[in-house]
């Protein structure tokens, strides 16, 4: 692609590696474009949803006049994977916090996982986790969170459309959902934990699709800059 190409509007399929943030992807494929492709310094780019950085999978970044695209992405459904822990809860629902609690899980059969996902089809009520970037009061709530601050957090309506299990080796469970945006996966691990009168917290979690794009076409982070054509001197 050309220089013209990137700034007319892109969208690259980017495979986001585990401990990077969405920003540090973002910059990493903006550095790459104005040094080796050439782009100018202040040429725009922009990714379309952040993925934690303990999730790994398809992140969208738009370039040039395709970031007015970026609200439109958003709202598009999103396909995860990923693996529940049963049986113990953690403040921040998946591993970026240690176990606080630990649950019975004795009564805890396939037949009861796969009838507790009945109750999270369709349009739910969801609390976003402590720990996430929502700001309450001018504040990201995981600031709160950090600094041992309760904060009474508003419950928001959601919709998973799809939800299936693929594996059960517990403690472990592995699951497959297609939600709408603003659904948070740590937060359906913690419900669903709650729901079997037990616990739960996320431990794998990767993005397969956003509307029709999948992540089996996107290029790993890294390996986007050795894509591109080196700049005409």
């Amino acid at each position: 692609m050309t220089t013209e190409d990137f700034l007319n509007g892109q969208v690259l399929l980017i495979d986001k590696p585990l401990h990077f943030t969405s920003f540090q992807a973002v910059n990493k494929l903006k550095y790459a474009l104005i040094n080796k492709a050439g782009l100018p310094k202040k040429f725009k780019i922009g990714h379309a949803g952040t993925l934690d950085p303990l999730a790994s999978g398809l992140l969208l970044v738009c370039t040039g006049k395709f970031t007015k695209k970026i609200a439109e992405l958003q709202g598009q459904p999103k396909e995860y994977t990923g693996t529940f822990y049963i049986g113990a809860t953690t403040p921040s629902y998946d591993l970026e916090t240690e176990i606080d609690k630990t649950f019975p899980t004795n009564h805890i059969n396939e037949s009861l996982i796969h009838e507790t996902v009945k109750q999270f089809l369709g349009e739910i009520d969801q609390k976003p986790p402590i720990f996430s970037a929502i700001k309450k009061d001018g504040v990201r709530l995981y600031e709160h969170a950090r600094a041992g601050e309760t904060v009474e957090i508003a419950s928001r309506k959601t919709t998973i459309h799809e939800f299936e299990i693929t594996r059960i080796a517990l403690p472990e469970v592995d699951f497959r959902v297609v939600c709408s945006k603003g659904t948070y996966i740590r937060s359906l691990a913690y419900d669903f934990g709650r729901a079997m009168n037990s616990g739960s917290h996320l431990t794998v979690l990767r993005r397969t699709k956003i509307g029709d794009y999948n992540v089996n076409d996107a290029i790993d982070v890294n390996d986007f800059e050795a894509t591109l054509s080196p700049k005409k001197e």
